[in-house]
């Protein structure tokens, strides 16, 4: 059944219900949907950059002003945190660097995950556009702001004049794994949280609480006893293949094998979701 709503002469939207669908004809409209969307990849690159431009509307730095801010944190904790953990400033700091870098890239992609739908509502209501369209448009949004906050790696690894090296070119493939993983988190989390308006609070307490127990502040070898449960938690292990990459070291296979085990689970249940709820979105928000 599909329902058309019309908005002057030249605006119709049509919404699809899937109730009398099989999940055969549900994947294919998914399929669709998807290859819809990398068609029109110049339209989400360009609206990523215009929320930025909107975000920072009358900011002289930018989205600079994070870089700022996470260097000056990383400064201040960089500090402290090696005198109490009894680390050298020159090993520490790297370490923490880079892993508030790629944590603050996963904190705000699960935040403004929730809302990715939501926040496009008028956009879904108004003009047929591709779902995973609105999706990508937060990862590559995301994407863009890491981008600014590397330029803190590079400052720390010319200070502590060190260099990861041809390790650093394995990072590429698991940025690239991040990127996959990303879209199929913005997919779950903003199809939930349009249906349940009461899941975006329990994300950020969930988020909050992984970075106390994933290796961010606190390097993984301080764990004597309980090491071999860090490969439990999927953070660890995406954080690792791009961590260990720019600090110089090449993670272990049981790192990738648990980083891509999590990451075939993720996107199948996205897929799954997806293909099953994309036409009662539109209802939802």
């Amino acid at each position: 059944m599909s329902i058309a709503l019309q908005r002057g002469a030249a605006t119709e939207v049509t919404l699809e219900l899937h109730s009398g669908q099989s999940f055969e004809q549900r994947q294919r409209q998914a399929r669709r949907d998807l290859r819809e969307a990398v068609r029109l990849w110049r339209l989400c690159w360009t609206l990523a950059f215009l929320d930025i431009r909107l975000r920072y509307r009358g900011s002289m730095l930018g989205p600079f002003w994070l870089t700022l801010s996470t260097g000056a944190m990383v400064a201040a904790m960089g500090v402290l945190y090696s005198e109490l953990f009894h680390i050298s400033l020159h090993e520490y700091l790297p370490f923490l660097t880079v892993s508030l870098v790629l944590w603050g890239f996963i904190s705000t992609l699960f935040s403004e995950a929730c809302y990715s739908y939501v926040a496009n509502d008028g956009v879904i209501r108004t003009i047929r556009i591709p779902f995973t369209l609105c999706a990508a448009r937060t990862v590559l949004r995301n994407l863009v702001v890491l981008a600014h906050n590397i330029v803190i790696v590079a400052a720390v690894d010319l200070f502590v004049r060190t260099s990861p090296g041809l390790a650093g070119l394995l990072a590429i493939p698991g940025l690239a794994l991040w990127i996959i993983d990303a879209l199929a988190i913005v997919i779950i989390l903003g199809a939930l949280c349009a249906r349940f308006r009461d899941i975006p609070p329990i994300v950020a307490s969930v988020v909050q609480m992984s970075f106390f127990v994933t290796p961010v502040l606190w390097k993984p070898q301080l764990v004597t006893s309980y090491q071999w449960l860090l490969p439990v938690n999927p953070f660890y292990d995406l954080l690792e293949m791009i961590r260990g990459p720019l600090l110089g070291e090449i993670p272990s296979a049981t790192a990738y094998a648990a980083g891509l085990g999590y990451s075939l689970l993720l996107c199948a249940a996205a897929w799954f979701l997806f293909a099953r709820v994309r036409g009662r979105i539109a209802f939802w928000i």
